[in-house]
């Protein structure tokens, strides 16, 4: 039997990983196994910025991948959060009835809701700004080249 709370919780913070996927869907669901690639790409990003610095284009690259994976499953602890006891359990838990207490939403869900709307939010907008950031500097880096060459 699914847990709702225990999803909740699981999606948001081993989410990354695809853990959450796991125990809902089990070991043969292939977006689970393609979930941690982004967060693997994005954590190598990051190591690239501490090795090479953060003029590295490579890494201005990568580094958001992480964050917008770890937003989406903030995202994704929500709608499972939110959704209501008998669609819960008709999709997660389909041999129980379908008000199984398993399914149903109580403080600690609430909690992990709002935990993952502030912190998914956050990682998010922190992601957006990153990006931006790194993509005009590395404009305004091009017009300087492009202005200090001879013609």
């Amino acid at each position: 039997m699914k847990n709702k709370t225990f999803a909740v919780w699981l999606t948001f913070f081993g989410g990354p990983l695809g853990l959450h996927r796991f125990y809902l869907n089990g070991f043969t669901d292939k977006l689970g196994w393609l979930i941690p690639i982004p967060t693997a790409l994005g954590w190598y990003g990051i190591q690239r910025a501490l090795e090479f610095g953060q003029d590295d284009a490579t890494s201005w690259a990568l580094i958001p991948l992480i964050g917008f994976t770890l937003a989406g499953c903030a995202l994704n602890a929500i709608i499972y959060g939110l959704m209501p006891l008998e669609k819960w359990n008709q999709k997660f838990n389909p041999s129980t009835p379908d008000t199984e207490v398993s399914g149903a939403t109580n403080w600690v869900t609430v909690f992990g809701i709002a935990t993952a709307l502030l912190l998914g939010t956050t990682v998010l907008m922190a992601s957006i700004v990153f990006s931006f950031q790194r993509y005009f500097e590395h404009q305004i880096e091009e017009a300087r080249a492009i202005s200090q060459t001879p013609k």
